[in-house]
């Protein structure tokens, strides 16, 4: 897994944006993000992807690729995507192929941006500022796992703000620092 700090330039958004700061599991885990590594091949990654399900009563999933042949509008669809936003619900993500990057707010409300590659497994709580972007190869095949029907509107700062799903994530992991 590779974590770290975002460097906040202007580079396109699909580049590392590595600070050279680096961000732990455990740090990751203090914001109640989740990472995990699966191995081995496609089918025992997929037993332990049913088994998580069953463990945290994921009933529905679907499957999702990204790139800019199968994506209308691709240039506008990702930029859309890294509009900082929340969900009320878990953001549950199983990189099946390729690589993209999630960013995520941190107790000081920094961006940490992760890395996610095949094998990747990221659960990002209810209630956290979030965003998305593909890497520079501009692919992604990743299976989206769900609780119930899935709440897929984003709700964009600063309107998520004074939503609930949001102060109960700060209630969480305690006091933001304004940057």
């Amino acid at each position: 897994m590779r974590a770290y700090l975002y460097d906040n330039s202007d580079a396109d958004q699909r580049e590392p944006h590595d600070s050279g700061v680096p961000v732990s599991v455990e740090e990751l885990n203090s914001i109640n993000v989740e990472y995990l590594k699966l191995e081995g091949s496609l089918d025992e990654q997929m037993k332990v992807v049913e088994k998580l399900c069953v463990e945290k009563s994921y009933k529905n999933r679907d499957e999702i690729t990204i790139s800019p042949s199968l994506l209308p509008n691709y240039e506008e669809k990702i930029k859309t995507f890294f509009t900082e936003h929340i969900h009320e619900d878990e953001e549950i993500r199983f990189i099946v192929e390729g690589a993209g990057f999630f960013d995520v707010r941190d107790r000081l409300n920094r961006w940490v941006r992760i890395l996610v590659e095949a094998g990747d497994m990221l659960i990002v709580p209810a209630g956290i500022y979030h965003r998305f972007t593909l890497d520079t190869s501009n692919y992604i095949r990743a299976m989206r796992l769900f609780k119930e029907d899935p709440k897929w509107t984003p709700i964009n700062r600063p309107e998520a703000d004074g939503n609930q799903y949001h102060l109960e994530h700060l209630k969480k992991i305690g006091p933001l620092s304004l940057c």
